[in-house]
């Protein structure tokens, strides 16, 4: 079970970054799960099952946000990475360049 993957002994790790960790990995599955609904979707023939698994496919994608929103209200670092990257137009990359100019790197 990949939530128990951990690199360092539990007992030296704080409450918080348990609880990021659970986050983190759960984000993992949630995305993972949304690819596997998506290939079965694309495999299938049968139209009522493709229709099933893509909605699996979008409930899985709302988990995924809701466990985004909560790493951005609990990890400040990730929350302005998360800022300065999302819902954002232009590209991509070149946002990171600005990022850089912005912060004098």
């Amino acid at each position: 079970m990949s939530s128990e993957v951990l690199h360092v002994a539990r007992e030296k790790l704080s409450r918080k970054t348990l609880e990021m960790h659970y986050a983190i990995t759960s984000l993992m599955e949630e995305l993972e799960a949304v690819d596997w609904y998506r290939q079965r979707a694309d495999d299938t023939v049968d139209a009522e099952l493709k229709a099933i698994l893509l909605h699996n496919a979008r409930e899985e994608l709302e988990h995924a946000a809701m466990v985004l929103e909560w790493i951005r209200r609990n990890d400040a670092e990730a929350g302005a990475q998360i800022k300065e990257y999302l819902f954002r137009e232009g590209s991509i990359t070149g946002r990171e360049e600005d990022a850089a100019e912005a912060h004098g790197l």
